[in-house]
């Protein structure tokens, strides 16, 4: 493989390089990042773009498309480059960007990749898991993108293993964009900090707080992760922000930007204000060197219909196998004991009815009509007393 074709670097003159891109202070380039070779010939290529500021700073990452079908995250992520690029003078640090991360999911507008018929968001770095069976494909793409994003190599011993050289290119901080489903409402997931073997729980607090610091500034409204039981359970610390988060213990998460498929441009002005927002928090950028088309987060969206902190949670579920009937939509407030959804027979006989065992409100509904039993009804944001720190083994609510 061709030396310019390697991971992220930064020389002794400033210039930041990752796969072919190289951009020196003040500049901007684009290019492409092999992760794997193609049984016909050639590469799997991301494609990813380096905005290097005039002045020395921290570096942003900014990725989408892990889901090939989610088309608002890559948005986001091309508008804020391009956005940058028209402030590269400004800037004191760098926007790392990789729009599409999961080109084969991309070109079949769907979550999965023809590689395999899995969560290509599962696969990141975990020390933690265990496996007699040499890694799958998309494990080893995973493992090369979270090498150039945190410097930390899992595998150096193939062709394709990304090396990482000084700090320049290395991630301060990771937004990875994504849409949740139809009709969904925008926000953003903060995951508990895990510690454990990895940290202790004084580190795991710090960086807790620094996330928060974070995705406050990005403006969307903030919905704490699953239990972390669950969380592990669910391999969501091996999603990307999981693991750049709990493994590489750098500020990550990510943000959910409506429905999939189709680009929602209202949800791309948020998206780029909340980066542009991140990115002044991180002193990346003055606040007055913000572009005025960037805007402020708040502008954008509505605050959170509850003024409690609250967390994820994929259901209720049914009893009983039917179609469903909802009573409330994205953004609905609820409390306890609330119908949220009617289930009926085909020919509209009331079966069941599922009420809400917390309050909280609905981030989006269930897709489809039919349900059978055990199936959640939608996803909701549920009150959340939990802690952001907890051990990786915990299992409170």
């Amino acid at each position: 493989m061709d030396e310019s074709d390697e991971g992220g670097a930064a020389d002794g003159d400033g210039r930041i390089a990752l796969g072919s891109a190289s951009a020196a202070p003040g500049t901007l380039d684009r290019g492409r990042l092999p992760v794997t070779e193609l049984p016909t010939g050639g590469a799997e290529r991301l494609p990813v773009v380096v905005a290097n500021g005039a002045s020395d700073g921290p570096t942003l990452w900014l990725t989408g498309g892990v889901h090939g079908d989610e088309a608002t995250g890559v948005a986001v992520v091309q508008d804020a480059v391009a956005a940058f690029d028209e402030r590269l003078s400004d800037l004191a640090g760098a926007v790392v960007a990789v729009p599409v991360v999961s080109p084969a999911g991309l070109r079949r507008n769907a979550r999965e990749t023809y590689y395999a018929d899995e969560d290509p968001n599962r696969h990141f770095p975990d020390a933690d898991a265990e496996s007699a069976r040499p890694p799958k494909l998309q494990e080893r793409i995973d493992a090369r993108l979270y090498a150039a994003i945190t410097g930390h190599t899992p595998d150096e011993t193939t062709e394709f293993a990304v090396e990482t050289v000084g700090t320049n290119a290395v991630a301060d901080a990771l937004i990875d964009c994504h849409t949740a489903g139809v009709g969904s409402e925008p926000f953003a997931i903060r995951d508990r900090v895990l510690y454990g073997d990895r940290r202790s729980e004084s580190e795991a607090a710090a960086l807790s707080e620094e996330l928060g610091r974070l995705i406050d500034a990005f403006g969307l409204p903030v919905v704490r992760e699953y239990p972390a039981a669950e969380y592990v359970e669910e391999n969501l610390q091996r999603s990307t922000a999981g693991a750049v988060l709990n493994e590489a213990g750098i500020p990550a998460f990510t943000a959910e930007l409506g429905a999939h498929s189709v680009v929602d441009d209202a949800l791309v002005e948020a998206g780029v204000a909340g980066v542009f927002a991140v990115a002044v928090e991180m002193g990346i950028l003055a606040a007055e060197d913000v572009p005025e088309s960037a805007g402020t987060p708040s502008d954008r969206l509505d605050p959170a219909p509850v003024e409690f902190p609250v967390r994820r949670f994929r259901g209720p579920t049914t009893d009983v196998s039917g179609l469903l009937r909802h009573r409330v939509a994205a953004g609905d407030a609820f409390a306890e004991g609330d119908v949220l959804a009617d289930v009926v027979s085909a020919t509209g006989e009331r079966r069941g009815t599922v009420r809400a065992d917390r309050d909280g409100y609905v981030l989006g509904r269930a897709e489809g009509l039919a349900v059978y039993e055990g199936d959640p009804i939608g996803s909701l944001a549920v009150r959340d007393d939990g802690d952001l720190v907890v051990p990786r083994e915990d299992d409170d609510e």
